[in-house]
């Protein structure tokens, strides 16, 4: 049962935390396979287009992984000016968006990191979860997903990324790994321990 409960939780956090261009997760996939700036190549790609063809998608991530919408204009923004340092070497537009993720990703790990620090020293409000934007649950899945994001906001930021990459995102163990810049097997024991504990959250 609890197993089952925490497989509809995390569809509802998918459908909770969608943004319009979320469906384009997928396809990133395949471009997820190197972190690291796409070799030089072609014509060199332009700042504004950069940004108008991924910001959406950019906004997306950042919004699934923090879990608020209110820290997601910075987070684009922080992401396309760390992007802007590196463009001189990005010249293959299709190798763009899997870079702008895992650039994304980074910089989500590092804002939970200084929001759990916050909230440990007592200056970051807890924020609840209790009004869900989604009508379409029930109330029982709506106190449900309270609770997850609850859990969500004291476990370890690579952990969480990792499980929401993998279980609200949608994607493979292998470009969880890639786009953590960790092990296959890291990221696997990551997902492991925050699937334990929402099962443990669920059945309590």
């Amino acid at each position: 049962m609890a197993q089952d409960a925490s497989a509809v939780t995390a569809k509802a956090l998918k459908r909770e935390l969608d943004w319009p261009a979320a469906a384009t997760s997928r396809a990133a996939t395949a471009e997820s396979r190197s972190g690291r700036v796409p070799l030089a190549r072609e014509q060199p790609v332009d700042a504004a287009a950069l940004f108008h063809r991924h910001a959406a998608y950019v906004a997306g991530v950042a919004t699934r992984l923090l879990g608020r919408d209110n820290e997601v204009d910075d987070v684009v923004q922080d992401v396309f000016l760390i992007a802007l340092r590196g463009l001189h070497a990005l010249r293959d537009p299709e190798a763009a968006r899997a870079w702008l993720t895992k650039v994304a990703v980074r910089h989500a790990i590092r804002r939970l990191r200084w929001r759990r620090l916050r909230r440990t020293l007592g200056v970051d409000q807890a924020t609840g979860y209790e009004e869900l934007p989604d009508h379409s649950l029930a109330p029982e899945q709506r106190a449900i997903m309270a609770r997850v994001y609850r859990l969500l906001d004291g476990l370890p930021a690579a952990d969480r990324v990792a499980w929401t990459l993998r279980h609200v995102d949608g994607q493979p163990a292998d470009a969880v790994a890639r786009l953590c810049g960790c092990s296959l097997a890291t990221a696997k024991r990551r997902i492991a321990r925050v699937d334990q504990a929402v099962r443990q959250e669920l059945s309590s």
